[in-house]
């Protein structure tokens, strides 16, 4: 398939948006332009997952969502990836590791809505994560209050940095995470699915 995988430089900050994007969305394309401004990105990098480990079934094929990611995200400074098949990693600690071998000098900050957060601590080697890479967290409809009274939050509460200062995110040593309020959209990949719109 080789998607051909998009370059960073020195010195520049890079959101990193995982997930299977089973099918990408609105919602999707919502939550990378908001991190783009409010953490002061010089790109956004969409990981599209072989398969997620947490996930009973897998999603449809990665060159379909691969396409359709690629129709819905049209901006200049997102590319659409598929750095995961490419490395050959499972979990996102990997993925991650990786790609701070591979581009030293390169700020990485993962992004990550907040319903994430609330399972965080479920993750894979999910504590090296936090201690690695700073992280953005956006607040998606219904997740916020579970996302603050998560593990994750509570055990990485003293590195938190106010919603003001989110500009700074890609510049602090982790960990450092932030938490930031967003304008809504309740779309879903699993609400589209079930309205029989993706495969």
């Amino acid at each position: 398939m080789g998607v051909q995988q998009p370059v960073a430089k020195p010195g520049q900050v890079i959101g990193l948006l995982g997930g299977s994007f089973d099918p990408a969305h609105a919602g999707h394309v919502h939550i990378t332009t908001t991190a783009l401004k409010r953490f002061q990105l010089d790109q956004v990098w969409w990981m599209l997952s072989p398969g997620n480990p947490l996930k009973e079934h897998g999603p449809a094929p990665l060159a379909d969502r691969i396409k359709a990611a690629s129709a819905v995200m049209q901006h200049p400074r997102v590319r659409v990836t598929d750095i995961e098949a490419q490395l050959g990693t499972r979990y996102t600690a990997d993925t991650l590791a990786a790609l701070q071998a591979r581009n030293p000098g390169v700020r990485f900050v993962w992004l990550m809505g907040a319903d994430n957060l609330a399972q965080f601590h479920l993750w894979q080697d999910w504590r090296w994560i936090m201690d690695n890479v700073p992280i953005g967290v956006l607040a998606r409809p219904g997740d916020r209050i579970a996302a603050r009274l998560s593990k994750a939050a509570k055990v990485y509460a003293h590195a938190r940095i106010a919603g003001h200062a989110a500009q700074t995110l890609g510049y602090r040593a982790a960990p450092a995470w932030c938490f930031i309020n967003m304008p809504l959209s309740a779309q879903s990949s699993s609400a589209i699915r079930a309205r029989g719109e993706w495969q």
